[in-house]
């Protein structure tokens, strides 16, 4: 986008400039539960209770640190007949947000926590992150503000102009990060591979220059 002055401005150009940084993710994030019936609220409780802990310790022997086990959920809700009227047990569940700093062990800890869980075990979500987004970020603006540079030197140059210093400059939007990654399973769960792909970043900048 482009401007001039006014009847009061003045003279100025400015632009909208867009730019984006890429990096291989380097972190996995494994949402993971166990869902479990019983006859009794208590029943249902101490068996999800105790699976989950069989989940969070095979996480802890996978080198996953305490710092990177959360519980994101627990609860408890009745199981009804097929007309919906008479209660027939219990199911209680709980879920933990796991994160793996080793893509590779992804596959082996998914397996484990098939052992440590059963049947009872859900897998919710396997998403790949960064650890730390920020310097992405800072490249992606730089490139933003490159580009939105790029851009006024070439409307000042074809309106015989010269770009001075910048009058306002504004974030306009930032994209989070968004991750390309293919996850392929076969056979057991130790099978599973996780290919990395990219995590992009990208930003938006407003800039407005004086003309000289």
């Amino acid at each position: 986008m482009t401007g001039h002055s006014g009847s009061g401005g003045a003279p100025h150009v400015e632009v909208t400039g867009s730019g984006t940084a890429s990096a291989a993710p380097d972190v996995v994030r494994v949402r993971a539960g166990v869902r479990c019936d019983a006859d009794d609220v208590s029943s249902a409780r101490a068996d999800a209770g105790a699976r989950a802990a069989a989940l969070a310790q095979a996480a802890r022997d996978h080198g996953v640190a305490d710092a990177d086990l959360r519980t994101t959920g627990t609860g408890v809700h009745p199981r009804h007949d097929r007309e919906g009227v008479t209660v027939v047990g219990y199911t209680a569940y709980q879920s933990l947000s796991v994160t793996v700093r080793d893509p590779a062990l992804v596959g082996s800890l998914v397996e484990a926590f098939a052992g440590a869980a059963g049947n009872a075990l859900t897998i919710d979500n396997i998403g790949l992150e960064l650890a730390d987004s920020a310097p992405l970020l800072a490249q992606a603006r730089e490139a933003a503000f490159a580009d939105a540079r790029g851009k006024a030197e070439q409307y000042a140059a074809l309106a015989g102009r010269t770009l001075g210093k910048v009058e306002r400059l504004s974030d306009v939007e930032r994209g989070g990060a968004q991750p390309r990654f293919a996850m392929m399973a076969a056979g057991k769960a130790a099978d599973l591979s996780v290919e990395l792909g990219e995590n992009s970043v990208t930003a938006t900048v407003a800039v407005r220059w004086e003309w000289t």
